[in-house]
């Protein structure tokens, strides 16, 4: 019994220092704001095609916005390990693409994805 007690303490234990889904979500909220909102909208083109249920999307699948070649061939989906390796690095992803912009630091690629999973998906965009 002893050692069932001291188990379940230590995976409690554990647990809590993860944050919650929710919390990394609201976190990539605030990385969105901060790193992608100057080019990325979630409902309209900018700069940047809109991101709002950008999630299961084919890639240059947004007819509100012009893509590059590069990217309107690539064949992806977002999901996590495309916007995780797009995020890290767009040109290795799809070379020539329009997208200038990398993100160095995982937590913070981890924390928009979270945030962008998280978004509803736009009518007509899947």
């Amino acid at each position: 019994m002893r050692k069932i007690r001291i188990a379940v303490l230590i995976t409690i234990s554990i647990a809590s220092l993860w944050p919650a889904e929710s919390d990394i979500a609201a976190r990539g909220r605030e990385f969105y704001g901060k790193r992608c909102s100057g080019c990325h909208s979630l409902n309209s083109a900018k700069e940047g095609p809109p991101l709002g249920g950008v999630f299961g999307r084919r890639a240059a699948s947004d007819p509100s916005f012009p893509y590059s070649d590069s990217l309107k061939k690539a064949g992806l989906v977002w999901d996590e390990a495309t916007l995780e390796r797009w995020l890290a690095d767009p040109e290795a992803l799809a070379p020539d693409n329009d997208m200038a912009f990398r993100l160095d630091h995982a937590e913070e690629r981890a924390a928009i994805i979270a945030y962008l999973k998280q978004l509803p998906a736009r009518q007509g965009h899947r």
